[in-house]
């Protein structure tokens, strides 16, 4: 028999197997409507598919050979958290940033909320600062 925690972090593997795949009208159909995003710098959570879209659109532009690499996982109750390191080439503008060609690589720390058989709810803390500092006109080689 399998848990809910078993089957929240099915879900969740399974979104970000979408994302790298680049599916995202699958990961979005596994987002309930009223998805409600949790970023580091915004004083108020985001409210729906849309908001996840664009962030993950922008992600897939910049990094379309971006791949999600879960490092660690576990859940409990309707929460799960994640360790990911992502990895990618950067080829298309990301933050006012054009395309460097650079290969980067960085981490996020994840929790997630499951309401039935959906991704309701997200907070993430992606190490930004590693990225931007990697794809910075400074970080020239």
């Amino acid at each position: 028999m399998t848990t809910a925690p078993e089957k929240n972090m099915t879900l969740l593997r399974t979104a970000y197997q979408a994302v790298e795949s680049g599916d995202l009208d699958a990961a979005e159909q596994m987002l309930t409507e009223d998805f409600i995003a949790n970023v580091p710098g915004n004083p108020a959570p985001l409210v729906g598919r849309d908001v996840w879209r664009l962030g993950t659109q922008a992600m897939k532009d910049a990094f379309p050979d971006l791949k999600i690499k879960v490092q660690d996982i576990f859940g409990v109750g309707d929460k799960v958290t994640v360790l990911l390191h992502f990895e990618g080439t950067h080829q298309g503008a990301f933050q006012q940033i054009e395309a460097t060609g650079r290969r980067v690589g960085f981490g996020s720390i994840e929790v997630y909320r499951i309401t039935g058989d959906k991704i309701a709810e997200e907070w993430v803390a992606p190490d930004m600062i590693s990225l931007m500092q990697q794809i910075s006109p400074a970080a020239d080689h």
